[in-house]
């Protein structure tokens, strides 16, 4: 995309400016911007988001064509692994469950939760939610592969 002149300041100052918008204003900066009006129900912090990056991408200009390219054609790729990460003894996993936060050691053969010693992760994830869960995903070491 071809770059315009660029004021930083007035950039940043226009960008500053945009959250005391108001709806009709942020529709009216979209169809501006993109040459359409916002899809119906669109959320005004969605609005405000995509405004903000267009100004940004005509002042500082947009993606190459070769990286939209790339991005075109890529395959989906799998973002999460189907297997848990490997965690070294020592490692501190922290969680926040139901407001409150849990912190885990991993030690050799098992892991250390408030002092006392838990064979597997998924044994403290038992403790903490009081269900049954698979401790790495607990954790966020593992999640679900996408098809």
């Amino acid at each position: 995309m071809k770059r315009s002149s660029v004021d930083p300041a007035g950039l940043a100052q226009e960008l500053r400016s945009l959250p005391r918008l108001d709806r009709q204003t942020l529709k009216e900066m979209w169809g501006a911007l993109y040459i359409a009006p916002p899809p119906p129900r669109t959320s005004r912090s969605l609005m405000l988001r995509a405004v903000a990056y267009k100004l940004q991408e005509r002042a500082y200009g947009g993606l190459s064509a070769a990286v939209r390219r790339a991005l075109m054609t890529r395959e989906p790729t799998v973002l999460a692994k189907s297997h848990p990460q490997q965690v070294r003894p020592g490692t501190v996993l922290v969680r926040e469950w139901q407001g409150k936060t849990h912190r885990v050691e991993v030690i050799e053969g098992g892991a250390v939760y408030r002092g006392r010693r838990y064979g597997s992760l998924s044994e403290v994830a038992r403790e903490i939610t009081g269900s049954r869960w698979s401790g790495p995903r607990f954790f966020g070491l593992k999640t679900h592969a996408k098809a």
